[in-house]
C-alpha cells in the first residue's frame, strides 16, 4: 500500500486537488461586522496559526447580512496549509428574542418573573430568521421554538 498508510488521509492540498487534512474546527460567538485582532477573537485564532487580519476582514464582510453588534457563531474549519474557512449561522435566538422586546437581559426567575413581552408577530419574524439553522419541518415548529426560548427567558409573547 504505497502512498497513505491505512486509515489517515492523505494532504493533497493546492498540487493533488482533492480534500486538505482539517486540523481544528471550532466555533466562535462573535458580534457581526464587528471581529477584530483583541480578545476573544485575536487568542482563539492565533494559536491555531490563522492570519487574523485576514479571518476579520473575511468575518466582517460576510456578517453584513445581519445588524451590526448582534452576535453571530462562526464555524471555522482550520487546514494543515494554516488556511481556514467558515460558515456564519444565523444570529442567538435568545439576542435577537432580547432585541425585538428591547431588552439588556432576560430574567433571573424564568416562570416566576417576566422582565417583558413580545407578540406573536415578532416571534413568526424571529423564526423567519432562524429557520435555516433550525431542524424543524414547519414553520408553526420553528415558532413554537422561539416562543419556548422566549418563555425560558421571562419574556411574555402576547397576541
Amino acid at each position: 500500500m504505497k502512498g497513505a498508510e491505512k486509515g489517515k488521509p492523505q494532504d493533497k492540498g493546492a498540487k493533488g486537488g482533492g480534500p486538505k487534512e482539517v486540523v481544528a474546527k471550532f466555533r466562535i460567538k462573535i458580534p457581526a461586522q464587528e471581529a477584530n485582532p483583541a480578545p476573544p477573537v485575536g487568542p482563539a485564532l492565533g494559536q491555531r496559526g490563522i492570519n487574523i487580519s485576514e479571518f476579520c476582514k473575511r468575518f466582517n464582510d460576510a456578517s453584513k447580512t445581519f445588524p451590526k453588534g448582534l452576535p453571530v457563531t462562526a464555524h471555522v474549519t482550520v487546514f494543515k496549509d494554516r488556511s481556514f474557512e467558515f460558515i456564519i449561522k444565523t444570529p442567538v435566538t435568545s439576542a435577537l428574542i432580547l432585541k425585538y422586546a428591547k431588552l439588556e437581559s432576560g430574567s433571573g426567575e424564568a416562570g416566576k418573573k417576566i422582565v417583558g413581552k413580545i407578540t406573536k408577530k415578532d416571534v413568526e419574524e424571529i423564526a423567519k430568521i432562524k429557520l435555516p439553522d433550525l431542524n424543524v419541518n414547519s414553520f408553526e415548529s420553528a415558532c413554537r421554538i422561539v416562543e419556548g426560548t422566549a418563555r425560558s427567558m421571562g419574556i411574555e409573547v402576547s397576541q
